[in-house]
């Protein structure tokens, strides 16, 4: 077994939990499991579909900026069972900073990291584009 290999039993994200439980506050670490237990299940399950977050509105709107990150970092472990993975933030004129997970290779390179911020950018624009539609159209636009 090399350093990147696990042992079936220890999945990343396992160890990656462990790790958040011992460095975290528990009142953090306890919301952090509520917004992640759904996903992680589904992914188990391997689910396809929409997934609910275990928090109520309250408690989603208090959350800190490092539970979230954390969250997401969470998510990306178990779905690519990478340990590497960042969260960039990248700022484009349309929308504002936006944090992203990467993997650390596409986190460290400039020119893939313009090219995320040049997909942002696209999908603003299509999303600008079918939101006036739907305006038009006379169909809700908040979905």
């Amino acid at each position: 077994m090399t350093d990147f290999e696990f042992s079936p039993e220890e999945r990343p994200v396992d160890v990656y939990l462990d790790l958040l439980r011992m460095r975290m506050a528990p009142s953090d670490y306890e919301l952090l499991l509520r917004m992640v237990g759904p996903v992680l299940e589904a992914i188990e399950e391997q689910r396809a579909g929409p997934v609910e977050l275990g928090l109520d509105d309250a408690q989603s709107d208090g959350l800190s900026q490092e539970v979230r990150d954390e969250a997401s970092l969470v998510v990306a472990i178990a779905v690519t069972g990478r340990l590497d993975n960042q969260i960039v933030e990248i700022e484009t004129e349309e929308t504002g900073p936006v944090r992203v997970v990467t993997d650390s290779g596409t986190a460290a390179d400039p020119d893939k990291r313009r090219e995320i911020a040049e997909y942002i950018r696209e999908r603003h624009h299509q999303d600008e584009e079918l939101r006036g539609i739907a305006e038009a159209s006379g169909l809700p636009t908040d979905v």
